[in-house]
């Protein structure tokens, strides 16, 4: 691969990164916690798997349920005035 294709896979890489986060900016601040709480529990459910020797997309699968659910709840939470 040459210098120039690297850089060009480069460009196109950050224009969909760019594009796709452009699409987040007008979402609610419950849909902000359940988003932000499911992208945490991916990674934390995939980081935990690799650390562990387990199947990777399951731990991430899983991760992100249980983030996007504790996301959910804490804005349940948070509106209803109740405490944990």
């Amino acid at each position: 691969m040459t210098h120039f294709t690297s850089r060009v896979r480069h460009a196109g890489l950050l224009l969909v990164c760019l594009v796709a986060l452009s699409g987040c900016s007008d979402l609610s601040a419950k849909q902000q916690r359940v988003l932000t709480g499911g992208a945490i529990g991916t990674t934390v459910g995939a980081l935990t798997t690799v650390a562990t020797g387990g199947c990777v997309a399951c731990g991430a699968a899983i991760g992100g349920a249980v983030g996007a659910g504790t996301g959910y709840a804490f804005d349940y939470f948070q509106d209803s005035g109740n405490s944990w």
